[in-house]
């Protein structure tokens, strides 16, 4: 069974990189999660990011990885390149950026920790920036493309990630 996940998982890659994403699927839970084939020259701890395919996958080895569904900027919100993991935030507070209160005055000043977050249940800062790879209280986005260039997770698949990433690790964001 597990080798059928993974050459499943194999496959459903390298249709995403050729056709784009795929429909959005029911997350893995955590102790389910099977490591998939992943090309690439990255260091074991490393966050690569394929906007176009809508997938995030964090490298475990030689071409090993686990992969996980996202969310990823709406398309005049997209960024490309190199990050790191600057922060971790357990049950974040959001708060609104400038941009985003100027686009929607009526925001609230912030929203705590609980089902109405944006953020959901986990947050992990990207460089010294506004970005963010996080949870979300909008899981029927992640297969989208939808936010304001943060990286959008099933709160189980954050969850999953941030108790594998450290502050430190590499981001890169490719398209």
């Amino acid at each position: 069974m597990v080798r059928f996940r993974a050459l499943a998982a194999c496959a459903a890659f390298a249709l995403s990189l050729a056709f784009g994403p795929a429909p959005a699927l029911a997350a893995v839970p955590a102790a389910d999660r099977q490591e998939t084939l992943f090309l690439g020259d990255y260091e074991p701890g490393t966050i690569v990011v394929f906007t176009g395919a809508r997938q995030l996958f964090l490298v475990t080895g030689h071409e090993r990885a686990l992969k996980y569904d996202i969310a990823v900027g709406k398309p005049s919100e997209q960024w490309f390149g190199t990050s790191w993991v600057s922060k971790k935030r357990l049950n974040p507070i959001w708060v609104p950026t400038p941009s985003m209160r100027e686009a929607k005055p009526t925001l609230p000043v912030s929203v705590g920790p609980g089902p109405s977050n944006p953020l959901g249940k986990r947050a992990m800062n990207l460089g010294w920036g506004t970005y963010r790879i996080h949870g979300t209280n909008s899981p029927n986005s992640i297969g989208s493309a939808a936010s304001a260039g943060c990286f959008r997770m099933r709160n189980a698949d954050v969850e999953d990630l941030f108790e594998r990433v450290h502050v430190g690790a590499q981001v890169v964001v490719l398209q």
